[in-house]
């Protein structure tokens, strides 16, 4: 059954056959709630409570597998629905189970006091084009793990699209609970370096530098920590996957000492990858079926995305936080850029030299209205220099339009908000 969006529906029951799952898309301004009414059911590794009421939040596309069986009920509009026997959870579960019983031997392996190496769970990269279900994976095999009673790591490195805090950011934050339906990934206490842009070719030597940055604090966090080591980590990873791209990816494997990359939807990918580690066997490549129920987005949905992720940081999914105002004095703020540094000239450089503008150089930031609209970082840094090396708080303003447009006035306000 598919429904049409934009008109009433009344309520409807589907009676799903084991291993069946009922695919969803919500419209952006349409509720709709789903109920289990009978059986066990879950989306995206998270189960739906027996009976009771769940909002799915808008632009969702979710799908509602049931593995005995299920009757489940939809309240609301969508834009389609339908049912599908085609698949891909079988093997994804096998996958969680693989990764599973590698944590348990890291755990072992601590408790009688082996070799760190011996110690370290699974540290699996999810890698894949645009599309192919990347982050839904992710999302199902962190739920699992949690259930199970691991707190592995979720690593975000899209700063396309930003699951856990905002586009432009690559961030980290462990997980001890399956994730909300509605709220998504938690937000007490993440590790977040602000990028500032959502294509990482703008300043890759940035981008890099960021991605040692946050591994080298996660390495420290599970140097102390032989749970979180054994639990390991979840990597999501970018669908910009050749040229520069793969190259990015390359050295996001390196990185973060990836031990499993899943590879989603590419054969050619998979074959690149394995090729390219070929060298290291320690690192296990996985090519896996991306499920059909994955939906195909234009850059213009999302660009949409990425505005409703921005207002979903500071008004909250269900628009229950509120932000507020704070007027600073331009005497009391800094604001720089990182990788706007000039060229030095030929005359400065020794014989033969080309001249090579430092892509991470801090420069300082003139007030002015062209940052009206824009979002700025507030990193836990006391001197300029510490600022690429430093991750940021759950703190990013927003520089408001009616404060600038007086200049004159050499205060500028902000919004922020706390989750």
């Amino acid at each position: 059954m598919a429904a049409a969006g934009g008109s009433a529906q009344a309520p409807r029951q589907y009676k799903l056959a084991p291993q069946r799952e009922l695919r969803v898309e919500v419209l952006p301004d349409g509720p709709l709630r789903v109920r289990l009414v009978a059986g066990t059911a879950e989306i995206f590794g998270t189960e739906l409570p027996p009976e009771g009421w769940v909002p799915v939040p808008p632009r969702s596309k979710v799908a509602i597998f049931t593995w005995h069986g299920a009757t489940v009920e939809l309240d609301g509009v969508s834009e389609s629905e339908y049912t599908s026997d085609e698949t891909p959870m079988v093997i994804y579960v096998n996958t969680h189970a693989i990764l599973d019983a590698r944590r348990s031997r890291a755990r072992a392996a601590a408790a009688q006091g082996g070799v760190l190496e011996a110690s370290q769970g699974p540290r699996v990269i999810v890698v894949g084009p645009t599309d192919s279900g990347k982050s839904t994976l992710c999302k199902m095999l962190l739920s699992w793990a949690a259930k199970q009673g691991w707190k592995p790591t979720y690593v975000d490195l899209d700063i396309g699209q930003g699951s856990i805090t905002i586009p432009g950011c690559i961030s980290a934050t462990p997980i001890e609970k399956p994730i909300d339906i509605v709220d998504g990934i938690p937000l007490e206490m993440p590790l977040t370096y602000f990028y500032g842009h959502p294509n990482p070719s703008i300043n890759p030597d940035v981008y890099k530098v960021l991605m040692k940055e946050l591994a080298q604090t996660l390495d420290k966090q599970f140097s102390g920590n032989s749970e979180s080591r054994a639990a390991g980590m979840i990597i999501n990873t970018m669908g910009w996957v050749e040229g520069l791209g793969y190259e990015l990816l390359l050295n996001a494997i390196e990185t973060f000492e990836a031990n499993v990359v899943l590879v989603l939807g590419q054969e050619k990918l998979w074959k690149m990858l394995k090729d390219a580690v070929q060298s290291k066997p320690n690192i296990d490549v996985v090519k896996l079926h991306k499920s059909e129920g994955v939906v195909l987005r234009n850059p213009k949905y999302r660009q949409k995305n990425r505005s409703f992720r921005i207002k979903e940081y500071f008004y909250g999914i269900a628009n229950d936080l509120a932000p507020h105002s704070n007027v600073v004095n331009f005497s009391d703020v800094s604001v720089y850029k990182i990788g706007s540094g000039h060229q030095a000239p030929r005359s400065a450089l020794p014989i033969g030299a080309e001249p090579v503008a430092d892509p991470t150089r801090l420069v300082a930031v003139n007030i002015s209205t062209d940052m009206v609209h824009t979002v700025l970082a507030v990193p836990y840094a006391k001197e300029p220099d510490e600022i690429i090396s430093r991750c940021i708080p759950l703190v990013i303003p927003q520089v408001s339009a009616h404060v600038l447009q007086s200049l004159h006035a050499y205060s500028l306000r902000v919004i922020a908000n706390k989750a």
